[in-house]
């Protein structure tokens, strides 16, 4: 969906959804363990927000960088997580080798969850993330699923799209072999739609997301068996060629 959003310095949407889904500790900790096969060795999280994801590494004695566009979340980053770099990237900088030639080739696996669909160009995004992995590392990306779900959720999310399992490996195979592939959590599907396509909210029910997480449990052993094909998101991993 092409679409033109003004960067805002101040994030207050996104940072009231990054808040309701922070006390949703078994759906994090859920999709930390999605990912976490393939976090190893020296490890740069693009986005980290406000942590969700960022504690569970660090609490797993995990090296970690933390990184975030905004100097809001950096700031916030920095303060919380005293012990970790926090550093300031942009995936698309004009000067992006220069601005970051330090940490090119840095890292073994940099993960980006939620990222991608809020970048225009996102071919650029992905061969930058390329860009600071060491031969052999590799790329884990989670994204919305399925552009029939765009709604409300997604313009007050400044979202410019979303993907399907066909679309995102075809975007990350131009840089990486794919080594998986899935799609995540079928029955926020649910939720999203009815909350953003029917009812328009702008942000997640605090009350729902509470009641969502209690459930968790259930919704892995469902996620089992559909994640070849439904899912809220999408997450692919590949490895630098």
């Amino acid at each position: 969906m092409s679409k033109e959003f003004i960067f805002k310095e101040k994030d207050l949407e996104g940072e009231e959804t990054l808040r309701t889904i922070a006390a949703a500790t078994r759906f994090n900790r859920w999709m930390y363990d999605v990912i976490r096969p393939h976090c190893t060795g020296r490890i740069l999280e693009i986005g980290s927000g406000i942590g969700n994801i960022s504690k569970l590494l660090i609490d797993e004695q995990k090296e970690l960088t933390l990184s975030d566009l905004r100097s809001q979340y950096c700031d916030y980053l920095s303060l919380e997580f005293p012990g970790n770099e926090v550093l300031s990237i942009d995936l698309v900088h004009d000067q992006f080798e220069n601005k970051y030639q330090q940490h090119l080739s840095g890292y073994d696996t940099v993960f980006a969850l939620n990222v991608i669909e809020h970048i225009e160009d996102d071919n650029r995004a992905i061969s930058n993330i390329f860009k600071f992995l060491r031969p052999g590392g590799k790329c884990v990306i989670l994204v919305p699923a399925f552009q029939f779900l765009y709604n409300s959720f997604d313009e007050d999310l400044y979202h410019y799209r979303r993907y399907n399992r066909s679309n995102l490996n075809r975007l990350l195979s131009g840089y990486f072999q794919i080594v998986d592939s899935k799609y995540f959590n079928p029955i926020g599907i649910l939720g999203w739609y009815l909350n953003g396509s029917i009812f328009k909210r702008r942000s997640i029910p605090g009350d729902q997301m509470k009641l969502f997480d209690q459930f968790v449990p259930v919704y892995k052993m469902i996620d089992f068996f559909t994640r070849p094909f439904l899912g809220l998101s999408v997450i692919s991993v590949g490895v630098k060629k």
